[in-house]
């Protein structure tokens, strides 16, 4: 099984490619036509890896087995450009998806697909290390599979959004001032925080103040865009906005 990147740093590369699925490139991916629809299929098979992972080792399966069901779906994506019946009115991409590997899952599919690579020779270089550290640092989560997979998904939509914010302040030299102020983004907002931030940036607590109202706002911002790349248009964005703190809180 091929895998790439471990701990920390899979997630980092996980949110930096899910960018979240907008349509346009579903369509891309389902279209055999399209130059690009191998490259557009294999991001989106990037950016859902650890979600589906989750989910199948929730359902009871191996860490090998979840491996092979998860690197089999997507090999069985690429072959059958099943994306191309994906329907942007019909729901959300990733109902879709995880519906798919649902039915993927109850065919047994993956055990034939196994014997096709050929001794688990991979199409795809998917982090199947990373995914189990991280499913196995996880608490233990009473949600059933299908909450978990929705979580997941958050998750990651929310890691892509501070990862663009911290990308922003990087390009113009200030890694050290988001290091500070990240913080303040999970609400700790108290007098002594905002004090103790304004202490390590030498500069006054008005300042701090003004830069985390800033940055919030930014990340507002950015994350509003995220969530515009995962629904079929601009009217849907604060109901998703709304799904997606229910299930990050829930």
């Amino acid at each position: 099984m091929a895998s790439g990147c471990s701990g920390d740093e899979s997630r980092v590369r996980t949110a930096a490619q899910f960018a979240t699925t907008h349509w346009s490139v579903v369509v891309a991916a389902g279209d055999s036509a399209s130059p690009k629809a191998q490259e557009a299929l294999e991001a989106l098979c990037r950016r859902y890896w650890y979600p589906l992972y989750a989910y199948a080792r929730r359902t009871g399966h191996s860490p090998e087995d979840a491996q092979d069901l998860t690197q089999g779906f997507f090999e069985h994506l690429l072959k059958s450009r099943l994306v191309a019946s994906a329907d942007a009115a019909k729901g959300r991409f990733r109902s879709f998806l995880l519906q798919c590997f649902r039915n993927f899952m109850g065919a047994e599919h993956a055990k034939a697909t196994r014997q096709k690579r050929g001794g688990h020779q991979s199409l795809l270089s998917l982090d199947a290390a990373g995914a189990e550290a991280r499913f196995g640092g996880e608490p233990a989560d009473p949600h059933s599979p299908e909450q978990l997979y929705e979580r997941n998904w958050a998750l990651a939509v929310l890691d892509e959004t501070l990862i663009q914010v911290q990308q922003e302040f990087a390009t113009s030299g200030r890694e050290r001032t988001f290091e500070v102020l990240r913080p303040h983004l999970q609400g700790e907002d108290e007098d002594l925080s905002y004090a103790a931030s304004a202490r390590k940036l030498a500069t006054s607590e008005a300042a701090v103040r003004v830069m985390v109202y800033r940055l919030r706002r930014r990340y507002r911002e950015i994350l509003n865009g995220v969530v515009l790349g995962t629904v079929d248009s601009p009217a849907e964005v604060e109901d998703e906005l709304r799904h997606l703190l229910q299930v990050v809180q829930g």
